[in-house]
């Protein structure tokens, strides 16, 4: 495979974090000489006391000008997913040309209801063209939704890439990283710009049955008609036209696509916004989907499995190194895929392993995925997001 000098991972299993970090860290110096601009850390099966203790001093022992990451439910390194064992993964980064600005943004409520602070001077004014952002944020106080939807109204076109860290249970319990910080809350993120090293690539995993409908009725995220008939008599026709396996798939877990654009003839990977269905109301036939569904929306139902969630990823990664020179990855991937949808171990990250004909791949199984489908950035289940480095 090829390699890179511009990028680099380490990965360590030791049983105690502390000795993770020195042995990755010590790998990295005798094989990376150049500066390293970025790097991302990502903790799986350790202690939050571990992580406080040992990971702020990680930023000095690499000479790192920036450092993200967080604790992890599944790190990955390599074409490895370390699935159920403890495991330290570092990638580290020689970005000349791109500038960098780290910040820990958290949610205040207020009088009027709440704000995202933190914000530097840095980043006030107009962004340029160019401006990225990657994003890790804890799960339960951190509304990420909220600061997506800021940037798709204020600042559209700025693309953002990250995961929500997982492995915790309840609020206080996430650890993210930032330089020599860890943090209980909020996000940490990083703002890219200047020389563009960074593009990615949202496989969501699933392939449509049936034809594309207009929203006819609907109530915040209830669908009660499709095409002017009660939705559920909509999908009841499509699944008694489908081969016995994709029925028992439609009943194993059905998905609902919400068209990015309404101005296409014809619709592919990538054009819909990938929605759980929650429930099927036999007595009212409405449909409660996982988000807002509004009136005149182009919607199609889908279904996932792992077949076609290997074949949406192989294209969509295939697409993006063909249009550029991918060295290296950043993958987060959520932690319902892994072997909890696949029959094989480590099939995310052999996958862009094999596409970018590199293993300098890191990345840490997600509780929700940031990527932008259609030119818009949203939350994501389910899903790669990847953040591919040229």
């Amino acid at each position: 495979m090829e390699s890179s000098s511009n990028y680099a991972v380490s990965v360590d299993t030791s049983d105690s974090l502390g000795s993770s970090i020195a042995q990755a860290c010590r790998d990295l110096k005798t094989r990376f000489h150049d500066s390293i601009d970025l790097a991302f850390l990502f903790a799986a099966g350790y202690t939050t006391d571990e992580f406080d203790r040992h990971m702020p001093g990680a930023q000095e022992m690499l000479g790192a000008a920036n450092v993200i990451g967080c604790q992890c439910e599944t790190a990955i390194g390599h074409d490895r997913e370390f699935e159920d064992q403890k495991c330290l993964v570092i990638w580290v980064a020689h970005l000349p040309g791109c500038d960098l600005v780290p910040m820990h943004l958290e949610y205040e409520r207020s009088a009027d209801g709440g704000a995202i602070v933190g914000w530097p001077d840095e980043v006030n004014g107009p962004w340029p063209d160019s401006a990225k952002l990657i994003v890790i944020a804890e799960p339960f106080e951190f509304p990420t939704d909220g600061l997506l939807e800021r940037f798709n109204e204020d600042r559209p076109g700025v693309e953002i890439v990250g995961g929500i860290a997982s492995g915790a249970l309840a609020p206080g319990q996430s650890r993210l990283l930032l330089n020599h910080q860890t943090f209980s809350r909020g996000a940490v993120v990083i703002r890219t710009s200047g020389t563009n090293y960074l593009h990615s690539v949202v496989s969501q995993g699933c392939r449509p049955i049936g034809e594309p409908m207009i929203v006819t009725q609907s109530e915040r995220n209830l669908v009660h008609q499709l095409g002017g008939e009660p939705a559920l008599v909509k999908l009841k026709k499509i699944f008694d036209a489908l081969p016995t396996r994709e029925q028992r798939m439609v009943e194993t877990g059905l998905h609902l696509g919400r068209a990015i654009s309404e101005y296409q003839e014809q619709f592919r990977y990538g054009d819909f916004l990938i929605r759980n269905v929650i429930s099927l109301d036999g007595e009212t036939g409405a449909i409660m989907v996982a988000d807002y569904v509004p009136v005149g929306q182009t919607v199609q139902f889908h279904i996932r499995d792992h077949e076609t969630a290997d074949a949406e990823m192989q294209q969509l990664v295939d697409d993006q190194v063909k249009q550029v020179h991918a060295k290296s990855a950043v993958l987060f991937t959520c932690n319902g895929r892994g072997t909890n949808l696949f029959p094989e171990l480590h099939h995310d990250a052999e996958l862009l392993s094999r596409a970018l004909d590199t293993d300098q791949i890191a990345g840490f199984f997600a509780a929700g995925e940031l990527g932008s489908v259609g030119g818009k950035n949203f939350l994501h289940g389910f899903t790669a997001s990847v953040a591919i480095f040229t």
